[in-house]
């Protein structure tokens, strides 16, 4: 039986929703990293810069790297009172458990950077081997946002999910869930090939012939994988509509019903996003836009497949 809460402490709940706000600007920090080609500003040091704590006449890139090293640093010390602030208020209990897993996912981040910097795979590296890690990186990142959401969320008093509780429901939800980490890999790698092999929109015949282009065979192998990314998303995205358009149908719960709803205009905005970043030849404030909803869409059904699962609700298949 999951333990009950103490109750609800506002300073807490404001304090784990403030550390999901700042982990979503270090990740969207990250990708500016990218796209300004900055991965090697502090060379292959790390955690030095250049084998300097501090950067002595830095370049521009030099300091974005620097930055974001600094505020990736600053996470990892953010969730240090996050976890005792956590076991002092609700003691061995979820919300706890879920700041642990938080703590352990930031690690990962960490050495996954660490091994990028050192392994020399950024910058205009187009290895197999970069693809490969980035994508594995932004699978990390999606359990991490996952697990400071849910401290956050938690932390609020909400009842605690029982496993055995959502039915089909709850297993056509974890699907999609799949479908999104599969959405978010094809999404990192379609992300490095447009920033190491940009687009100029003003060329060629259309969006058509720009497609077919890619798939040419003397094509980088970025560009040709370029194609996935929309083909994935767009059949996790269908899925995703029908799914919250039945529970929407079916009124399982209300709290189902918000989150269901939540995440359908979600995907929707998402999906017109993507669209827009293909149309313009993904310049760097779109894929940060692109990114940052990516988020907020994981979280959405996220919780809605929690919600599913919690003692008061009645699933489509348990009605």
């Amino acid at each position: 039986m999951a333990q009950k809460p103490p109750g609800p402490s506002k300073a807490f709940t404001t304090y784990a929703w403030l550390f999901l706000f700042y982990l979503l600007a270090v990740i969207l920090f990250g990708a500016w990293v990218r796209i300004t080609g900055s991965g090697a500003g502090c060379g292959s040091h790390w955690p030095t810069c250049h084998g300097d704590v501090i950067p002595r006449d830095p370049s521009t890139q030099t300091m974005i790297e620097y930055t974001h090293r600094l505020t990736s640093g600053l996470l990892g010390i953010m969730v240090l009172p996050l976890i005792g602030w956590a076991y002092k208020r609700f003691g061995k209990h979820p919300v706890f458990w879920a700041s642990i897993v938080s703590l352990i996912f930031i690690l990962f981040e960490s050495a996954i950077g660490a091994g990028i910097v050192l392994a020399e795979l950024v910058a205009d590296d187009d290895s197999v081997a970069r693809s490969v890690v980035i994508a594995i990186h932004l699978v990390n990142t999606l359990f991490l946002t996952g697990s400071a959401a849910l401290v956050a969320w938690w932390s609020t008093g909400k009842k605690m999910p029982q496993f055995q509780r959502g039915g089909a429901l709850k297993w056509l939800l974890y699907v999609g869930m799949a479908g999104l980490i599969a959405t978010s890999m094809s999404g990192a790698v379609t992300a490095l090939g447009d920033t190491l092999f940009p687009v100029d929109p003003t060329i060629g015949e259309g969006l058509f012939q720009r497609v077919r282009d890619d798939l040419s065979p003397a094509n980088h192998f970025l560009v040709r994988l370029r194609i996935f990314h929309p083909v994935i998303a767009i059949v996790a995205a269908l899925y995703l509509m029908v799914i919250t358009w039945f529970i929407r149908l079916r009124d399982v719960h209300p709290r189902v019903d918000l989150w269901a709803g939540i995440t359908l205009a979600l995907v929707i905005t998402q999906t017109l996003i993507g669209v827009f970043n293909i149309l313009l030849a993904a310049p760097g404030w779109i894929q940060i836009i692109h990114l940052l909803f990516a988020q907020f869409l994981w979280i959405a059904v996220l919780f809605l497949t929690v919600s599913t699962m919690m003692p008061d609700s009645a699933t489509a298949s348990e009605s």
